[in-house]
């Protein structure tokens, strides 16, 4: 890969040269690369499912991206030499991560991480049988990590799961067993 600087013939020319060289644009900047070929291996299945994730976050980023809110959100996280159809695939690929559960009182307090911004946490409350006793929405704290939620009774040996769903819709369950 070469970046071309003060070429008149290249400055104009763009595409695939003799099915050897492509020249692109990227933020400006000229770029000449040896054109690519298909390859002869026989993918893996975790290179299916690494293709068919990229599909997936490729068409949210598509549909994310005709919102101009989000688009400038997306734009505001892009680097040097990134987009905001870049930082938007990148959030679609990957999930939000819980790090931490911890209880203070009666309130759950769920620290949350994602490189973009966890959309909602959610946390249910579930007896030692599984039975759903109290569900609702966590309320992001004033430092932007921590989500807080008030239960009404925490019930010796049944189960807190928090679920983090991020802007694209990935979700990340985490449970954990009261004793």
């Amino acid at each position: 890969m070469a970046i071309v600087k003060d070429n008149v013939l290249l400055s104009l020319v763009r595409g695939t040269l003799g099915n050897q060289l492509t020249i692109y644009e990227r933020n400006g900047q000229i770029i000449m690369a040896k054109k690519r070929g298909p390859s002869t291996k026989k993918p893996t299945q975790k290179q299916l499912e690494a293709r068919y994730r990229m599909q997936v976050a490729a068409a949210y980023a598509k549909q994310m991206l005709k919102d101009p809110e989000l688009k400038a959100y997306y734009k505001s996280k892009a680097g040097v030499g990134q987009n905001a159809w870049n930082m938007a695939i990148k959030d679609a690929y990957n999930s939000p991560e819980l790090q931490d559960i911890r209880f203070e009182d009666t309130t759950v307090v769920v620290h949350g991480k994602d490189e973009f911004r966890i959309a909602e946490v959610e946390v249910q409350v579930l007896d030692a049988e599984g039975v759903v006793l109290e569900r609702g929405k966590a309320v992001l704290g004033r430092n932007g990590v921590d989500w807080y939620y008030r239960v009404a009774v925490l019930p010796p040996g049944g189960l807190v799961r928090v679920v983090a769903v991020d802007l694209p819709g990935n979700e990340t369950v985490r449970e954990v067993r009261l004793e």
